[in-house]
């Protein structure tokens, strides 16, 4: 074996994988102890193998539990045994078995002052020469155990950085399912986290939020969002250094993957125009963030403490009149004038809706004119009211007198 060119192989392996070389020299040690155990051991047998990469040389030796040996008739009751409380198995002696045990007294003679459940070491007769079913099941081994390696390390890299924003390129396309390639992996975007009317191409490049690392999937561990609010942020964290130094905050985000979307924004250094520093040089920084997300439109607004301005603000393009807020139910009213009444509703409704969304208070839309031709109606309905009461009372005051004037009359007479 040239020991340079298996060290550049395992060296390699961890390179491309990203796995650990100790993972690779205990797969190499699984693999050869299973082969050996093939060809020269016998069946319970505990098999390990040490194996230098420096010299290419393997140890080989066997595994023994000290255990009590068994009499035949606590053999025949250990068979026929099965003790239950309440629901629950007791754990009882196991069976001796010679080729997984050993006795405390042949113990003694690899290791002074042995214990019951104590490992023992025996050492075996080194062999290299493997059958060729051995060597195939070795192959078989160290394949498999590469693969759960690299799964195992892949999600611990990425476990850490759901939300995160990776460039990458489509690499296949099966169905509605599009798999993309980050460069460590592939993750898959289902059709329910791509962007509405967005079509893909196996070879282009896009980049893709981190939504869900699962552990148990078969192809793929990572499951990947551009409909994700997280999508949006990101990309201003990417294209906005302001954003990304912490001089401007990003407070919340409300969004329409493919169509629009709204965003809060503060400065949190004097001086920093917010809005400005998210815009950038006309408009250099959002309409990259717009051409990547397929032209969705984004409302940059400021953010503010004060729930009626911050309101306002989320309800441009459209210009308020005035505001009603109950901070109970949080809920507020909104009067526009008639001409900025449909802007603010928007199309289908949809900026109240992502305003709603942006700040989290429910919001309805008043017509100021109409509102105050409710209020006349409503005044003219009163001081209907109060006259037909007043004449229902004149009326009864009228009937009280004429009863009077007849009772009178009839005294008289």
């Amino acid at each position: 074996m040239d020991q340079k060119q298996f060290a550049m192989a395992i060296e390699q392996l961890c390179v491309e994988k990203g796995i650990s070389r100790e993972k690779v020299i205990e797969t190499i040690e699984a693999a050869l102890a299973l082969a050996y155990k093939k060809d020269y051991g016998k069946k319970g047998q505990i098999i390990r193998v040490k194996f230098d990469e420096k010299t290419g040389g393997m140890e080989v030796s066997q595994i023994k539990i000290v255990a009590e040996e068994n009499t035949e008739e606590e053999d025949e009751k250990l068979e026929n045994l099965k003790i239950k409380e309440e629901k629950e198995e007791k754990e009882i002696k196991k069976k001796f078995n010679p080729e997984k045990n050993i006795t405390i007294e042949e113990a003694k003679k690899y290791k002074k002052n042995p214990k019951i459940g104590d490992e023992i070491e025996i050492s075996l007769p080194t062999h290299s020469d493997f059958g060729r079913i051995a060597a195939q099941t070795a192959k078989q081994v160290i394949i498999q155990k590469i693969r759960e390696a690299e799964k195992e390390a892949v999600y611990d890299e990425y476990k850490g950085k759901e939300g995160e924003v990776f460039s990458g390129t489509v690499q296949r396309i099966e169905g509605s399912n599009v798999f993309v390639d980050i460069g460590r992996t592939a993750g898959i975007l289902f059709p329910t986290e791509q962007i509405p009317g967005e079509h893909y191409r196996i070879g282009q490049r896009l980049k893709v939020c981190l939504l869900k690392v699962e552990e148990d999937m078969k192809n793929t561990g990572l499951i990947f969002s551009r409909t994700h609010p997280n999508m949006v942020s990101k990309l201003f964290e990417v294209e906005v250094p302001e954003i990304a130094s912490g001089s401007v905050e990003i407070k919340s985000v409300a969004r329409e993957p493919g169509s629009r979307a709204k965003i809060a924004v503060v400065s949190n250094e004097e001086g920093v125009d917010p809005i400005g520093s998210c815009v950038g040089q006309n408009g250099s920084r959002i309409q990259m963030i717009i051409n990547e997300l397929n032209n969705e439109k984004i409302d940059i607004i400021e953010w503010s403490e004060d729930p009626i301005k911050f309101i306002k603000n989320a309800m441009s393009p459209a210009k308020i009149n005035y505001l009603e807020i109950n901070e109970e139910n949080k809920s507020a009213i909104v009067y526009v004038n008639p001409d900025q009444f449909s802007l603010a509703i928007g199309k289908k409704g949809q900026n109240v809706r992502l305003a709603a969304k942006l700040t989290g208070w429910k919001i309805d839309i008043m017509d100021v004119e109409k509102s105050k031709e409710k209020e006349t109606e409503d005044k003219d309905d009163n001081k209907d009211d109060n006259e037909k009461d007043e004449d229902k009372d004149k009326k009864e005051e009228k009937k009280e007198e004429k009863k009077e004037s007849s009772d009178k009359k009839e005294n008289d007479g």
